[in-house]
């Protein structure tokens, strides 16, 4: 019945809606996965930073752009052919007196077809770009390269950044219940009468402080957090877990103090090296502009005239020619001279800029090399320092319960506690950022 098929069609209509609609949902559910880590190590976290940061998104598009342009120009090795048409109406034909007699030179009606072909056989400008084509693009990789490096040591110590606010808010957690059950034995102690009320406010005090103290490492833990997530590219709403072996961090300390400076490793000497190549090739290229250029070039056109329109195209007259081009510079008021000096002052400047990196490379060692082996002390000694002043306060606890020690001593005991629990991995922080760039200056961080 029609009722029946009108029935049909819109079940059919309203099903196929819902297939794409829920289709939709999937593709969109895929992608917001895809963009999420699932586990944010630091090795999946400098990944994910490499293949989305802008930044490094732009050194690839610039590598793509010189390398088009590369390719642009040495085009011009090829033979260039190409193809004019015009059509012409003339409404006063130009005329001329010949023996006496005014003659009109020309006709109403003009057409042209033609036909053009060059080839440039020796050319300097097309010379450098062939002989400069493979450094220009080395060039482009090692800008990438630059970035990466910068982009991966930044994310890493971002990354241990993260994680060292995020071991004190727990060290703040856990110092909060000691200090609650601290604050609830003084209180039952006041209570009770054997002592009086100052320790249940230092409990009180002592409590307060490191709730405030641990709101603030929250909130700077957001900060951090942000920053890591910006330096990603990661989507800013997203949650950002990092994870981490504790183990394999404490393994991962140490590094070779022994390591020799090798400045080729740097990407900064490279690409200073690389600039001077490509000034050596204009120095070659000035030195060349005496040389003549040489094309050839020839054409073929199909000319076609008459008075009347219609006709126009009845007949054609056309003319052909082909022919050598030699262009020979014979003064040009003493351009070649003052670029070749240019020429040759850029590469000196190029040298001196590579003797200030070395310079430059080496301070930056020393200093990186310092910056480490004074963390590693500073680590050694905070990590004693935990498991004593764990010991200390474990023993002060127990004998403030048993009435031998005041609660000022559980105070300073938790206090010192707190402190080398934090400075700990404030420690490990700093001993892991100085590692990166003791890396960074060896040159070992490379991407």
């Amino acid at each position: 019945m029609p009722g029946d098929n009108i029935i049909r069609r819109a079940s059919c209509f309203i099903t196929v809606v819902f297939l794409i609609f829920f289709n939709s949902l999937q593709a969109i559910s895929q992608q917001n996965s895809d963009s999420l880590l699932q586990q944010a190590t630091l090795p999946a976290v400098i990944q994910y930073a490499l293949e989305r940061q802008p930044l490094v998104r732009q050194s690839l598009a610039d590598e793509e752009i010189t390398r088009l342009q590369v390719r642009s120009k040495l085009s011009e090795w090829y033979p260039q052919v190409g193809f004019n048409y015009l059509i012409q109406h003339n409404f006063l034909v130009q005329t001329s007196v010949i023996g006496g007699n005014p003659v009109k030179l020309g006709v109403d009606n003009t057409s042209n077809l033609l036909f053009t072909a060059s080839q440039k056989i020796f050319d300097r400008d097309m010379f450098l770009a062939s002989r400069t084509q493979s450094t220009v693009l080395e060039q482009a990789r090692q800008q990438t390269a630059n970035t990466k490096i910068d982009l991966v040591a930044n994310v890493s110590k971002a990354f241990y950044d993260v994680l060292a606010t995020r071991q004190q808010i727990k060290v703040g957690r856990e110092n909060i219940v000691r200090l609650e059950k601290s604050l609830q034995d003084a209180t039952a102690r006041y209570e009770a009468g054997i002592v009086d009320k100052i320790d249940y406010k230092r409990a009180m005090i002592a409590l307060n402080n490191a709730k405030a103290l641990l709101k603030s490492n929250q909130e700077a833990l957001k900060a951090k957090t942000d920053y890591l997530k910006s330096l990603m590219n990661y989507p800013e709403s997203a949650m950002l877990d990092i994870v981490y072996d504790s183990t394999k961090l404490e393994n991962d300390i140490i590094v070779d103090t022994l390591g020799v400076v090798d400045y080729a490793r740097r990407i900064e000497y490279q690409l200073l090296q690389t600039q001077r190549k490509l000034f050596e090739a204009n120095l070659r290229y000035n030195r060349q502009s005496y040389i003549p250029s040489i094309s050839a070039n020839g054409a073929y056109n199909l000319n076609y005239q008459n008075n009347e329109f219609g006709k126009l195209y009845d007949n054609s007259y056309p003319n052909s020619f082909a022919g050598l081009t030699l262009a020979f510079p014979i003064f040009q008021g003493g351009k070649r001279k003052a670029d070749i000096r240019q020429a040759e002052w850029q590469i000196k400047r190029t040298d001196l800029a590579l003797e200030a990196i070395k310079n430059s490379i080496n301070t930056e060692y020393s200093a990186a090399l310092a910056n480490y082996k004074s963390a590693l002390n500073n680590y050694l000694s905070v990590k004693e320092n935990v498991v004593l002043a764990r010991e200390v306060y474990d023993v002060i606890q127990l004998q403030y319960r048993s009435g031998v020690k005041t609660y000022l001593e559980v105070v300073a005991a938790e206090t010192d506690l707190r402190t080398a629990e934090i400075n700990y991995y404030d420690a490990l922080y700093e001993i892991m950022s100085s590692k990166i760039d003791v890396q960074k200056s060896l040159g070992e961080i490379r991407y």
